[in-house]
């Protein structure tokens, strides 16, 4: 099982359809639960948060949201993810069976494919910055401090950005 963590930055509407897409995996038993990440107190995010059975942690100025979330997610995989992102089809499968085969073999980041626009400054950030987490990446929890050890691997399904 993973949990889902839903960083908001776009609002409840945004926040609102990415948790709805993940109701489908909590219903095939990979999704077991999620946490909202908050850069500030949101009366309407809470209410979202609570309503849907999520955690809620606000994080400060330059804290970074995987690893606070994952400091209260109860499964070791992390499915990060921004809200307003919507998981294409088949991504109950392939994250599934990505969780499964990786146990054995060094425990790689899974990296969903994002729109074509969101993918070169994610590159770009890369090259300056070194690998990190970013949303459309699945992650062992053991590697969220230090992702820049693990080795990515393209999952063959992508995320889909909701318009609003």
């Amino acid at each position: 099982m993973i949990t889902g963590l839903v960083l908001v930055e776009r609002g409840v509407e945004a926040l609102a359809v990415t948790l709805s897409h993940l109701v489908p995996g909590v219903a095939e038993g990979l999704v077991g639960d999620a946490v909202v990440i908050a850069r500030r107190d949101d009366e309407d995010v809470a209410r979202v948060a609570d309503a849907t059975g999520a955690a809620l942690v606000v994080i400060g100025p330059g804290d970074d949201p995987w690893t606070a979330a994952a400091g209260i997610a109860r499964r070791d995989w992390l499915l990060c993810l921004r809200d307003g992102d919507m998981p294409a089809d088949g991504w109950i499968r392939a994250l599934d069976r990505f969780t499964l085969t990786a146990s054995g073999t060094g425990l790689p980041i899974g990296r969903l494919a994002r729109p074509w626009r969101e993918r070169l400054p994610a590159l770009l950030e890369g090259r300056l910055h070194g690998p990190r987490l970013r949303p459309g990446d699945l992650v062992h929890r053991s590697r969220v401090a230090e992702p820049a050890r693990a080795r990515v691997v393209r999952l063959p399904v992508g995320i889909v950005r909701d318009g609003g």
